[in-house]
Order: structure tokens, then sequence, then C-alpha cells
């Protein structure tokens, strides 16, 4: 029998404890390009530690999950942030959870990510794999490159079911 986690809205304010979220709806923003293109400003940090550390920019094409996701792994990456922006405008899931004073992954929590919000992990945030769902989807990834190993992975002694979003 696994846990249950029920994906819920991704707002800032829900998301705050685990990273940011990348949208337009209330981001600093101006004018640039003589007003012919609207900046929206520094949605969210990018973190880089480590020998060599460089600043990737990808696409990450994602095979869709199916529901109800058996959740029993978790990773996180200790030298650098990963932001991830859907391309597809389709919604896709993120899940989190916080770290505990022993290193290991608490309770995660699943956020239902509409189409046009992208999620920022800051350096050493435990959370699941990119999980789009419905069909494949492209993803723009801001993430580090460079020496040193980014990638740490927690096996989970007993897997959580995450159910269809509504």
């Amino acid at each position: 029998m696994s846990r249950l986690l029920i994906p819920r809205p991704l707002t800032r304010e829900s998301f705050a404890p685990f990273g940011h979220v990348l949208e337009i709806p209330g981001a600093r923003h101006y004018p640039i390009n003589k007003g012919m293109t609207e900046r929206h400003h520094d949605l969210a940090p990018v973190e880089l530690a480590g020998e060599g550390a460089r600043a990737l920019i990808s696409i990450f094409r994602g095979q869709p999950y199916v529901f109800p996701l058996k959740l029993a792994h978790l990773e996180r990456h200790p030298l650098g942030s990963q932001a991830f922006m859907p391309l597809n405008g389709r919604p896709w899931l993120a899940v989190v959870a916080p770290d505990l004073p022993d290193g290991e992954p608490g309770r995660p929590e699943a956020f239902l990510c509409r189409g046009d919000q992208g999620a920022s992990y800051p350096r050493g945030r435990w959370h699941a794999v990119l999980t789009p769902f419905g069909e494949a989807q492209d993803f723009l990834v801001v993430d580090r490159g460079g020496e040193g190993v980014n990638l740490e992975e927690r096996f989970l002694s007993e897997a959580w079911e995450i159910q269809a979003p509504a």
C-alpha cells in the first residue's frame, strides 16, 4: 500500500518553501527594445557552486507519465539550481520535498503547474524527475554544468501514490 499525494495548484505562496514559480503575472517588468518588448525580469536566481561551474540552457523532451503515478525516487542537485519552463503550453507536475535535518527528503508535495508556469528548484532541493502527463512535452531547462558530483538520489522505502490532477 502506498501513501497518497494529491496535487494542488502551483502558486508563488504555496511553492515558496521549495523554490520559485516562473510566470508572468505578478513579475517585475518593464519595456525594452524601444517599447516593443516587455521584459519580465529576474523570475528566479540561478545558483552555481563548485569548480568550473557554468550555466547551461537545454531543452528536455519529457515522456508522459500515467496516473496513478508511483513516486519511489527523489533527487537533488547540491551544486546548482534547476529551472523548468514548459514550451508546449500544457500542464505538468512539480513534486518536491523538504530537506530533513539528517539530509534525507521529508514528506513530498505535488503541485499542478499550468502550461504557462515554470518552477525553479534551489541548490539541494529534493524533487521528483520531470513529470509531464497527457503527452510528451518540451521544457526549457536552466541548470549547472561543470566539474563535481551534482546529483544525489534517494529511493524511498515506501512509495507515494500521486492521483491524476482534476
